[in-house]
């Protein structure tokens, strides 16, 4: 784990992504163009625009992996895939706070530490598997502490045989929340990758009653974003989705394909923060 210090500006947006795949004929580039291209315009009228990425930027399988195919390649050697990644992801590289390690990374642990490459040459900050991130307000003298971000590239799946899609997508949210919720107590912002899926579970509001000894009055069950301990029903927890695609042109098959994983939204969310108060995540669908 890496512990990072962020100075923002009081009002912001950060792009929560990862998973892009670089390497592979199945990687959206064109949802990764735009991911680029949001980032350096105004979004819900802010330009103060910020990233993390939580891993696996890269495809990083090689020959000898029984998910290697010829067809489903577009680059077939690792360090041509930082070098790609890198050029991808330049034009974005002063905005990013940190980059994780995915587990596409990890597998090539004997050619080194490929996601430490691709961050050092970025002059991005390098947030290992797992960072957390301090985020102050840079607009004060002293740095004030607005909030805390947890990022993991993860490695549980996440899923729900549920016929009906309401109850499968409520199942998704609670897996994720029970993936995060131990993690970091002190964190608002719980997010992960991995599993290619984009799901936000937000903080619920939860009624309570009480009374001034002439009428009762209602009251909602809320935390600080930026107390020690944050009730984990109060934070948001955050599953950041992929730019892998499933089927590619015809006549390919990928490894999801084969392991007859079903489609998903490809697409990354983005937190947005007005006058240092957390307003919401917002899922953007590729």
């Amino acid at each position: 784990m890496k512990l990072l210090k962020c100075d923002l500006p009081v009002s912001h947006n950060i792009f929560l992504f990862g998973d892009l795949h670089i390497g592979t004929v199945l990687c959206h580039r064109d949802g990764i163009q735009q991911l680029i291209e949001m980032m350096q315009s105004s979004y819900h009228s802010c330009t103060n625009n910020y990233g993390v990425c939580v891993g696996d930027m890269i495809e990083a399988i090689m020959v000898d992996d029984k998910r290697y195919d010829i067809e489903t390649t577009a680059e077939p050697f690792p360090l041509q895939q930082v070098k790609d990644a890198v050029k991808t992801l330049s034009p974005i590289a002063s905005k990013l706070l940190c980059i994780l390690k995915g587990n596409h990374e990890q597998k090539l642990w004997k050619f080194g530490d490929l996601a430490k490459e691709i961050a050092d040459q970025l002059n991005v900050p390098y947030g290992t598997w797992t960072a957390k991130l301090t985020i102050n307000n840079r607009e004060k003298k002293n740095s004030k502490y607005l909030y805390k971000i947890f990022a993991t590239h993860g490695r549980k799946s996440i899923t729900s045989t549920a016929d009906d899609p309401k109850r499968r997508l409520v199942n998704q949210r609670l897996i994720l929340k029970r993936h995060l919720k131990f993690k970091a107590a002190d964190c608002v912002v719980q997010v992960k990758g991995h599993t290619h899926k984009l799901i936000v579970c937000a903080p619920e509001e939860e009624l309570y009653l009480i009374d001034d000894g002439k009428k009762v009055k209602q009251k909602y069950i809320s935390s600080s974003q930026n107390a020690p301990y944050i009730h984990p029903d109060h934070r948001y927890y955050i599953n950041s989705g992929s730019f892998y695609k499933l089927y590619g042109k015809d006549g390919i098959s990928s490894y999801a394909e084969i392991a007859e994983y079903d489609p998903l939204e490809l697409g990354f969310c983005i937190l947005m923060v007005r006058d240092g108060k957390i307003q919401g995540v917002e899922r953007i669908v590729l």
